[in-house]
């Protein structure tokens, strides 16, 4: 028997599709990236692509996170598909963001905690990021001050403490991320946070904390007592 190629892999993504919609979370993770990927290869079988790049990074989040250049190094990724897996990368870190604002952090924490996750977790370089808060703990803004090397992001307190004075801001959570994975402070994590908190203080602007966000783990200076 002669298999029409191309009109098994059209009904293999009629399929795909109607599962999805059906029963999204019974979908395992190589043919939700199969989905992703069917813009980049229009006709064709991207399932082998989907698992090769699963199992080149690790997991289904870990090739969302993966960067450009990191992408078109698997064989068989194209421009359209790395376009298509950064996409829905931006897709859930905008859904994030969203379930964060116009709610206290402190009722959110586990979302805003993914939100920097996704955000800058896995970047190959260090940013420094300060997340606005008004008298109610709700997010006003989310602003990189700084972006820096790879275990180095010069900051500047008194320019956060403008800022924040600018925005209207009543308190801060300051972020920044080791992309070296370990998460721990340094000593020049410690000193500019408590930089910030004594420029903030004579102004009435509260340090809520500071995070440090790693591709998979987080450090709380509050939660440690260092704030």
């Amino acid at each position: 028997m002669v298999v029409d190629i191309k009109t098994h892999h059209t009904g293999h993504r009629k399929r795909l599709r109607e599962r999805f919609l059906t029963n999204p979370e019974a979908l395992p993770d190589y043919e939700l990236l199969e989905m992703i990927l069917f813009p980049a290869k229009p006709l064709g079988d991207v399932k082998p692509l989907a698992k090769t790049l699963i199992n080149a990074f690790g997991s289904f989040g870990q090739v969302l996170l993966a960067t450009p250049l990191e992408l078109m190094k698997v064989e068989g990724v194209n421009e359209g598909a790395v376009v298509a897996i950064k996409v829905a990368k931006a897709a859930a870190e905008r859904l994030l963001k969203e379930e964060i604002m116009d709610r206290p952090v402190i009722k959110s924490w586990t979302q805003l905690l993914d939100y920097c996750r996704i955000h800058i977790g896995s970047n190959q370089n260090e940013e420094f990021h300060v997340l606005f808060l008004d008298q109610k703990l709700q997010l006003l803004a989310d602003e990189r001050q700084q972006k820096g090397t790879i275990d180095h992001t010069p900051v500047y307190p008194r320019e956060v403490v403008k800022r924040a004075l600018e925005i209207g801001a009543s308190s801060l959570i300051l972020v920044h991320n080791h992309p070296t994975g370990d998460v721990n402070p340094s000593k020049a994590d410690v000193d500019v946070t408590k930089q910030i908190i004594d420029a903030a203080r004579p102004l009435g602007i509260e340090i809520h904390d500071h995070l440090i966000i790693g591709a998979k783990k987080h450090f709380s200076f509050k939660s440690k007592g260092l704030i």
